[in-house]
């Protein structure tokens, strides 16, 4: 199927009103790109680690939508286009012009495995459900991955610097907290080199299908990994209350923990610092990574005011960044 697309270039300010006018004509779904910057309470909200770099607001936006070729769709741009002008006559459109262009009508939703291959990290092979296992890794240690569409593949750098430290602080049986789960990789990583037992959480209810699912593709039993819709913190993006997120602590639980894991973002680890260590056992150690060099010292020096937890390593990949402490 081929789709018709149609971009208008009208003001940021106009941005509300030209979607809400298209929607009432019978266009759904619109996609506005302006260079309007973040404010500081979105930044917060989303737990946002780097900042796209725009370029200046000029006031401009574009506004695109989508048609299908094989209907009516010159009919529907002479609506659009009466609307807009009716519009115009109440409100400051910009230069209200639209051009046209054509796309093609694609699997979106399993594109992208064209572009996940196994790979490996150490001694251990990472691969999606749907390739082989090369003839040459063989021998080596197999996680099964299906990220779907809403979690990673393993494949960034932070997630390679969790698993090695995985590798290095499991001796088996050990209790493991791994926040901000996803897709599970971390913590099937976890017990494929020897861990007893996975407690994971998320804000995404999808983590709770996507973990169960990867289990099975790995030949976990489902009662080894456990998943928790939840935030061990309050506010953020899902404006969790002190009270919602008491329950969920008290769900993970106090002091159980041989090992904590967490590759989120800089200002999320930040805000778990002084929380993780009421569910770590003494010495247990706490692996954090979703670090970008630029924010690495603000990591450092929430670790050093937090006094239960002491430092053992500081590891580099690319750009980001593993710290790794001890519940002393």
């Amino acid at each position: 199927m081929k789709w018709k697309k149609y971009t208008l270039t009208t003001t940021t300010a106009a941005e509300d009103l030209v979607s809400a006018t298209l929607d009432d004509i019978g266009i759904e779904g619109v996609m506005i790109e302006d260079n309007v910057p973040l404010t500081e309470e979105e930044t917060k909200g989303m737990f946002i680690d780097i900042l796209p770099e725009l370029p200046p607001d000029e006031g401009v936006s574009r506004i695109s939508f989508y048609l299908d070729d094989d209907e009516n769709a010159d009919a529907m741009l002479q609506k659009a286009k009466e609307a807009l002008a009716e519009l115009a006559q109440f409100t400051d459109l910009g230069a209200c012009t639209i051009e046209e262009s054509e796309t093609e009508d694609k699997d979106w939703i399993n594109n992208w495995k064209q572009y996940f291959k196994p790979f490996t990290v150490d001694n251990i092979l990472i691969k999606p459900t749907w390739e082989p296992v090369p003839e040459e890794h063989k021998d080596k240690l197999m996680i099964q991955i299906d990220p779907g569409t809403a979690f990673g593949t393993g494949l960034h750098e932070t997630t390679q610097l969790c698993i090695r430290q995985l590798e290095k602080y499991i001796r088996g049986g050990e209790q493991i907290l791994d926040v901000g789960t996803g897709s599970g990789i971390l913590g099937i990583a976890a017990l494929k080199l020897g861990a007893g037992y996975v407690f994971g959480t998320d804000l995404d209810e999808n983590a709770i299908d996507a973990v169960a699912e990867n289990l099975a593709s790995n030949d976990i039993a489902g009662d080894k990994f456990d998943v928790l819709q939840g935030n061990l913190l309050s506010g953020g993006p899902d404006n969790q209350t002190e009270e919602e997120t008491r329950a969920v602590q008290e769900k993970v639980g106090f002091e159980k923990y041989d090992v904590v894991t967490a590759n989120i973002l800089a200002p999320v680890i930040i805000g778990l610092v002084p929380e993780i260590p009421q569910h770590l056992k003494k010495g247990g150690v706490f692996i954090t990574s979703g670090i970008i060099n630029t924010k690495e010292e603000d990591v450092v020096a929430a670790f050093q005011a937090e006094p239960s937890l002491k430092i053992v390593e500081i590891n580099h990949q690319g750009e980001w960044v593993n710290v790794t402490a001890v519940k002393e």
